[in-house]
């Protein structure tokens, strides 16, 4: 399958995501929690252990992985004065649900700059770089549903949403292999935005939390990179 095969699958996962919301699915809901830690927990073993030595072979490298982390920083926590992960509860402005689009949109567009640079570099990583992404969808669709729907818009609109922040990955996956900085700097940009995603956006949502689930959830998800990155040398060797 092709690197955009992959990002049109990542979508679908904030389609999910929205679902859940609008159908008011509550023990899915509880599901996503624990989706949430696992995705940080492989995330962050990704981008430490899978998109970082490719990335440091060249003296620039560093610059570019620290633009793409305050890059999402700011689109996130400057630009948009509401947003965190996970669902919204309470009443918002209407005007919340596009700036938390706005957000969302960023990085999910680098979401599939990671895909796309992942397979420029391997089969393997590209692999990894996708369940990474997908770990993480069906929180942002929760996410971007429910300030949708907080904001006073109904369920169409929601579905769009999610919709939209799937095309911003389908649409990095495309930009990456025609625009030449992209391939060029797209996985040192997307190592920044995913060290940001999963340190800055979902760990917070979640260490607070008492109990061993999201915990373990958490190691879990280190544990599995581990774990999928073997079976994958072998499956590829």
């Amino acid at each position: 399958m092709t690197p955009l095969v992959f990002a049109v699958l990542a979508a679908a996962a904030n389609l999910a995501g929205a679902a859940l919301v609008i159908r008011r699915a509550r023990g899915g809901m509880r599901v996503v929690e624990v989706f949430l830690a696992f995705g940080a927990g492989f995330m962050l073993a990704t981008a430490v252990l899978g998109m970082l030595p490719e990335v440091f072979v060249t003296p620039d490298a560093g610059v570019y992985v620290l633009a793409g982390y305050l890059l999402v920083h700011l689109a996130q926590h400057v630009l948009t004065p509401h947003f965190h992960f996970g669902e919204e509860t309470h009443r918002v402005s209407a005007a919340a649900g596009v700036s938390a689009l706005v957000g969302l949109s960023l990085h999910t567009f680098f979401d599939g700059v990671a895909i796309a640079s992942g397979f420029l570099v391997s089969g393997e990583l590209g692999v990894l770089l996708f369940i990474a992404v997908s770990l993480h969808k069906v929180p942002e669709g929760v996410t971007i549903a429910s300030v949708i729907l907080a904001g006073g818009h109904g369920a169409r609109r929601a579905m769009a949403g999610a919709g939209a922040i799937g095309l911003a990955t389908i649409l990095g996956v495309g930009m990456t292999g025609v625009a030449e900085p992209l391939a060029r700097h797209g996985l040192a940009l997307s190592a920044g935005v995913t060290l940001y995603v999963a340190a800055s956006n979902l760990v917070p949502e979640f260490q607070a939390k008492r109990g061993w689930a999201t915990a373990a959830a958490f190691f879990g998800g280190a544990a599995a990179f581990a774990a999928t990155r073997a079976l994958l040398d072998a499956w590829l060797a």
